[in-house]
């Protein structure tokens, strides 16, 4: 399999990643060929997967501009992935010159697409971390280079949880990620679910078993438990909701169905 010029050097491209599958899914060029079939097979059970990431991003475009509203300007979106048009620095800078955004993630193709996406802007950064280390993001250069914990930040952790298995404690990393934020921080967050799929749990899960397969496990949660990750925080209106329906700016009476699988909310912290 041949390297392409933007992969860097030491990764295992004969390896599906979650975050060029997810890539592939918005219709990105930072993808492999083993993404593609990955891809391709959890499509096969769920065709209307890039569908439901389009809905994921809309949501996220939505919350930053509504926490721009709310006088935040500083952004820490962690599983970020590689970036696309419309990214949170782009949507945030675009309604905040001075906002300031530090990107996280582990894969190092989304670490290195993103610093040449990035180079030159000085309000906006990547750092190579993982969600299961919250210490390794708290204390990783780049953040505290860019962001000013002591004052409100907008904690995104969108289309991340849902990859962090109960056995590695997902709600204790988001705990440790809220206490270190500032009171008036906001958490935006989306999950994966078998509710409001289109589909039955039985269909559904066969994509499930790709991501299994791959090993990237696709933990999906039920309301309540995705409910829990908001523990500190005071959801805002309008709740704990499928995605095009949080602050629609459109008519969602024409969405796609798979657009409603899963949950998005936004919390406050006091």
């Amino acid at each position: 399999m041949e390297r392409p010029a933007w992969a860097p050097q030491g990764i295992d491209i004969s390896v599906p990643s979650v975050s060029r599958i997810y890539d592939y899914y918005l219709g990105g060029s930072h993808n492999f060929e083993v993404d593609r079939e990955a891809a391709r097979e959890a499509m096969r059970f769920m065709p209307g997967l890039p569908k439901v990431m389009q809905a994921n991003r809309a949501f996220m475009r939505r919350a930053v501009r509504f926490a721009v509203g709310e006088g935040i300007r500083q952004f820490l979106d962690i599983g970020s992935g590689i970036p696309t048009f419309g990214n949170v620095h782009e949507v945030a800078q675009a309604a905040s010159p001075e906002a300031r955004v530090l990107y996280v993630d582990h894969d190092p193709v989304a670490v290195a697409h993103s610093r040449a996406v990035l180079e030159g802007n000085e309000h906006a950064a990547i750092a190579a971390a993982d969600l299961r280390k919250p210490q390794d993001i708290l204390g990783a250069a780049e953040q505290s280079q860019l962001l000013d914990l002591s004052r409100p930040v907008a904690l995104l952790l969108v289309a991340v949880l849902h990859f962090v298995e109960d056995q590695d404690d997902p709600r204790a990393a988001v705990a440790e990620l809220r206490d270190a934020l500032a009171p008036g921080s906001l958490l935006v967050l989306t999950h994966a679910s078998y509710e409001g799929i289109p589909l039955t749990e039985e269909e559904a899960g066969g994509t499930v078993g790709v991501y299994r397969a791959i090993k990237n496990p696709l933990v999906m949660r039920a309301r309540e438990e995705v409910a829990r990750f908001f523990d500190g925080f005071t959801i805002v209106e309008p709740g704990l909701v499928s995605m095009p329906l949080w602050r629609p700016e459109n008519d969602t009476d024409q969405e796609d169905p798979y657009a409603f699988s899963g949950f998005a909310g936004v919390g406050r912290k006091a």
